[in-house]
């Protein structure tokens, strides 16, 4: 069966995939496949016994006391190869792992043997009134202390016994349970192989249509062609091509803010030579009227004397500072800017922008025809793997597979009842045997109970009641069924001691541990011409390491049977993955991409003069010196608010009259004035700054500058020119790559899903584990191992009860003759 669906597994997956190695492999992105879908099983291979696993436990350990030994692997090997016997000391080793399980059954032999034996001895010799047979009792001074030893060690056997009977009992119960409640585990088995069966095709289904997953991924990708070849090709262009534009539209706004800083130069001096004519004027007004006021005759008055002389000897300061009447003019280099500007440098340079940054559609348009045929042939791979998924035999194989099962099944549950009836006939033949020592029990609790309670310590052996007389029949009684039964219960436990406890110690405790997988691994062992047995029976290859403890262990960790039995001895994955042949096919159509960049300007001949013509423009002849030097003075001489301020400052301090009057009428005349014509020329003379620096900053080294943002858009332009084949071919191989890592993304998570998911083997462990470890150890063997534990421990305490209840029942029963004084030792 596992071959079979092994077979199913590789054939579904044969129209899938390889493994390409690509010399460069970038990290494509990662594809999510989902998870493969898997059901759970219902059996839970593990069982508690519950309260009962503490006689479990106690029995293990008497076990572990009767045979310590180590599972003797060599032994059974030989015995599984006829060999043993071969070699000498094969049979003293069998003897010394045996020795405990051999002594103790001949002790429970001599048992059998004996004991019935010594019950007829007994039985005759009471009949010739031997053995306490006699119905006379000497009387001792002693005899209450040994009546209530005897009664103790009775009650206390009793006891030991009722406990082992219970255990017994309780085994017997635990057994026949669990052999009910198996029909519901064995339910479950069949159920998880259903699941297994029915739910592996729907794994491969899933396996085989997450090629669609990859495709779309790789449809995707070739639809995208553009923004990702293209955006390749573009950035390795992009560290060279957009620095050069980026210079050259950075020239192009030097061009307009030259100009603009030429017009404001030439209006701002224009502005200056005119405001500081007028501005000349109207201090010499002022210094005229001044002068004038200061000739009055209240000037020559002691009072108003120093002060007036004071204001006329600072009448020179009113005057202009700047004369900006010499400055050089600058229309040559604005007309000659002018020119330059009848050329929009700044669209020139967009259309280079433009162009290059139209490589993604221009790749996108130069591929249509590849990319279709690409696309054609995915559709082509994924028709393909539809059509070879539908001519397997998925259903032929599901349905011989369901029928085999079924049928399983089916025997099972016919013979099951079979099981259940052989079950009730053990568990009846057990209850008897309980019933036994239950009734031997009866006996000696009601003898115990009889005598006890009946016995008068002051009325003589002849006269004891009946009560009392009759605990002490009761205690002959259960002498007399303990002789009668107990062979019977020893052979019993001895039967199923040697049968129970060899299977525990030979084949659950190494089932346990694995080391009966180990035994049953052994080259050679099941099959003489086979190294191998299970690689024999399922590969066909008895040379394969094929183990069944590997197996097992494989199973139990819910891996893949593929993985598990190694089939890819059978069907190599890696050859029936093998995508070479559609790969190499992708590969040649993404490696005939071929994209023509030769259409790409990014600054033509014009806008490249037309940088040329600026850079001879004359800016740089400017006498900026001149300017600066007449723009860092001020315009006047003094500042003519501080004046003003100074001049009302004087005249208040000359007497109340018109001096003072016209002397601060003519502060306030130089205030308008300042406020009217100075302030105006000082904002001329910033914007002319500002102009000037810019003018400045722009001329430094400005044929150089040009020089190399020419150089720039030249070396860029080369570099689209001469490289641009050699960038495709790389970034087309990257993206061939990528498309690739898709289809090799999904041949390892194919591997993958069929190595640990597909056909997980769960349920085959849990059919093993069912089997042996739950139904044949932990319910069958380890309910027998306690069953005989609780009644050899009763058959053995039938001895010592048997002794005390004779010696007992001699102080209850009602005696015939009687001698009080004698002293000396009875006999029986």
């Amino acid at each position: 069966m596992a071959v079979e669906l092994c077979l199913l597994l590789l054939l579904l997956c044969r129209s899938t995939i390889s493994e390409v190695q690509p010399l460069h492999k970038p990290p494509p992105g990662t594809l999510d496949f989902g998870f493969v879908p898997a059901k759970t099983y219902d059996t839970n291979a593990y069982h508690e016994p519950g309260s009962i696993g503490i006689l479990f436990r106690m029995v293990h350990a008497f076990l572990y006391l009767v045979q310590p030994n180590s599972f003797p692997q060599d032994l059974i090997k030989k015995l599984a190869q006829q060999k043993f016997g071969n070699a000498q000391g094969d049979y003293q080793k069998a003897i010394y792992y045996e020795i405990g399980f051999i002594v103790s059954a001949a002790l429970g032999l001599l048992f059998v043997l004996f004991l019935p034996l010594v019950g007829l001895c007994f039985c005759m010799c009471r009949c010739c009134d031997n053995c306490g047979g006699e119905m006379h009792q000497r009387q001792k001074k002693n005899a209450d202390c040994r009546r209530g030893c005897f009664a103790t060690f009775l009650f206390v056997a009793s006891l030991i016994i009722s406990i082992g009977v219970l255990c017994a009992y309780a085994a017997n119960q635990h057994l026949t349970s669990q052999v009910r409640g198996a029909k519901n585990l064995m339910h479950s088995n069949f159920k998880d192989l259903r699941i297994f069966l029915n739910d592996t095709p729907g794994q491969i289904d899933y396996l085989v249509s997450q090629y669609n997953t990859t495709k779309n991924k790789a449809v995707s990708d070739l639809n995208n062609v553009g923004p990702l070849l293209g955006s390749r090709v573009q950035e390795r262009f992009a560290k060279e091509v957009r620095p050069a534009l980026d210079a050259a539209l950075t020239m192009a706004g030097a061009i307009r803010e030259t100009k603009e800083a030429l017009e404001n130069v030439s209006v701002s001096v224009e502005v200056l030579q005119e405001g500081t004519e007028r501005l000349h004027a109207n201090l010499t007004d002022v210094k005229t009227h001044l002068s004038n006021t200061l000739s009055d005759s209240a000037c020559s008055t002691a009072q108003a004397a120093s002060t007036c002389n004071i204001i006329r000897n600072s009448l020179n300061q009113l005057s202009i500072n700047a004369n900006f009447s010499g400055l050089p003019g600058v229309s040559t280099q604005l007309a000659k800017v002018n020119d330059v500007l009848k050329t929009d440098l700044s669209s020139l340079v967009q259309k280079g922008y433009a162009a290059f940054n139209d490589t993604p559609d221009l790749v996108l348009n130069q591929t249509k025809n590849i990319l279709s045929d690409i696309k054609n042939f995915l559709d082509f791979i994924g028709s393909n793997i539809t059509s070879f998924t539908k001519m397997l035999p998925v259903q032929k194989v599901l349905a011989d597979l369901t029928i085999y099962l079924t049928q399983s099944e089916a025997y099972v549950q016919d013979y099951f009842p079979v099981v259940e009836q052989y079950d009730f006939y053990r568990w009846l033949g057990c209850l008897i045997l309980c019933c036994m020592v239950i009734l031997i029990l009866v006996f000696y609790y009601l003898g115990l109970l009889c005598g006890t309670c009946g016995y008068d310590k002051h009325a003589s052996p002849t006269t004891r009641g009946c009560i009392s007389n009759t605990g002490g029949n009761f205690l002959m009684a259960g002498v007399g069924f303990s002789f009668l039964f107990s062979w019977v219960l020893m052979i019993v436990v001895v039967i199923t001691f040697v049968t129970g406890g060899n299977v525990e110690k030979l084949v659950c405790e190494p089932f346990e541990d694995r080391t009966l997988f180990k035994v049953l691994d052994t080259p050679y062992l099941l099959n003489r011409q086979w190294r191998n047995y299970l690689s024999g029976i399922v590969l066909k290859n008895p040379e394969i390491n094929l183990t069944f403890e590997k197996v097992y262990s494989d199973c139990k960790e819910n891996k893949g049977i593929y993985s598990t039995l190694h089939l890819e001895n059978l069907f190599n994955i890696n050859e029936f993955l093998n995508i070479s042949m559609y790969t190499e096919d992708v590969s040649l159509k993404i490696e005939h991409i071929n994209v023509n960049l030769s259409n790409i300007v990014l600054l033509d001949e014009i806008g490249k003069q037309n940088l040329l013509n600026f850079s001879s423009s004359g800016i740089d002849g400017i006498n900026f010196a001149a300017y600066l030097t007449e723009i860092n003075k001020s315009v006047t001489k003094v500042d003519l608010l501080s004046f003003a301020n100074d001049l009302e400052a004087r005249a208040d301090q000359l007497p109340k009259g018109a001096l003072e009057n016209a002397l601060k009428g003519h502060a306030n005349s130089i205030r308008m004035i300042h406020n009217q014509q100075v302030v105006p020329l000082e904002q001329a003379m910033s914007t002319l700054y500002q102009s000037i620096r810019l003018l400045q900053r722009t001329s430094s080294e400005l044929t150089v500058k040009v020089k190399h943002v020419i150089s720039a858009v030249d070396a860029a332009q080369l570099l689209i020119n001469n490289n641009a084949s050699l960038v495709i071919i790389q970034e087309t191989k990257k993206y061939m790559d990528m498309i690739i890592g898709y289809f090799e993304q999904y041949v390892e998570w194919v591997k993958e899903s069929i190595t640990m998911e597909v056909a997980a083997c769960k349920p085959i462990a849990n059919v093993i584990d069912t089997a042996v470890d739950i139904f044949l150890c932990s319910y069958v063997i380890d309910s027998v191992n306690t069953f005989w534990f609780g009644l050899g421990g009763c058959s053995i305490f039938l001895i010592p009860a048997i002794i005390c209840a004779v010696k007992l029942s001699k102080y209850y029963r009602r005696m015939d003759t009687e001698d009080v004084y004698d002293d000396s030792v009875e006999q029986w």
